[in-house]
């Protein structure tokens, strides 16, 4: 606490506050901030490896989800409408519990499409989803 230093004779406590160390603190803050920022919203490059061959899963167990060009679902070979693959599933899932489902999508499928059959996939108990690529 400061007292004013005037020629009077009585002494009075100064009611103002130093600011200086508190904007010297925001000051440095400020920079911290300002160098650190750009670091932050940087995206990380990732370059993604390529897979090599790998032998195919064994026939058994397996059942397969084509979405074509157009997003037309095929399971196994057959037509399927998407409001009812959830059963389907069900039915090969409680058929089989060991099941897994193979998902091939097209190249022009639009990926909230593929994302909603695995949505379904899930939904329906499906533990273990493959996708199928070209190598």
């Amino acid at each position: 606490m400061g007292f004013k230093t005037d020629s009077s004779s009585d002494r009075e406590a100064m009611s103002e506050i130093n600011v200086t160390p508190l904007v010297d603190v925001m000051l440095v803050l400020l920079v911290v901030f300002i160098v650190t920022a750009p670091l932050l919203t940087q995206a990380v490059h990732v370059d993604l490896p390529k897979t090599e061959k790998t032998d195919p899963a064994p026939d058994k167990h397996l059942a397969s989800i084509a979405i074509d060009a157009q997003g037309k679902l095929i399971v196994n070979n057959q037509p399927q409408v998407i409001t009812a693959l959830e059963q389907q599933l069900r039915d090969l899932y409680a058929a089989d519990p060991e099941l897994t489902v193979q998902l091939q999508a097209d190249t022009a499928v639009a990926y909230g499409k593929v994302a909603e059959v695995m949505a379904i996939a899930h939904k329906a108990g499906i533990n273990k989803l493959a996708f199928i690529s070209k190598e």
